[in-house]
């Protein structure tokens, strides 16, 4: 059974996303997105202090089975990166939701991060996506 937690929020390319301040998220990747990959050997990050657009392409994983991009789920920029994943990427397989988040991103102000937030999926939106 797949997880899915109720406090976060999601995308369709099966992004997840955790506010962890007024103006600041945390990035990650589904349960569901890591069971479909299979075994992660490889993570590539985005640039620290890289401004991104939402939807667009910022980062890599590699499984056994392939290679998936990593969409940026909002505009913001990149304030921190996950570095533990480097040196163990399997922790996307073993706790997608918390040890195994990717980057954090920045905002400018509260206001517009609540309507960029408005605009994701909430946990029964992304069952759906998934076929739950």
């Amino acid at each position: 059974m797949t997880r899915t937690p109720e406090d976060l929020h999601y995308t369709e390319e099966h992004e997840w996303v955790r506010r962890t301040g007024p103006t600041a998220v945390r990035v990650g990747i589904t349960d569901y997105a890591q069971s479909q990959l299979g075994d992660v050997v490889f993570v590539q990050l985005p640039e620290v202090d890289k401004d991104v657009t939402a939807g667009e392409s910022i980062a890599e994983v590699e499984s056994t089975k392939s290679v998936s991009d990593i969409y940026a789920p909002l505009n913001g920029k990149v304030v921190a990166v996950n570095e533990d994943l480097v040196q163990s990427p399997e922790t996307l397989n073993t706790d997608p939701y918390d040890e195994g988040w990717l980057f954090e991103l920045a905002f400018d102000d509260g206001a517009a991060l609540d309507s960029a937030l408005g605009e994701l999926l909430d946990a029964a939106g992304y069952q759906g996506v998934i076929g739950g």
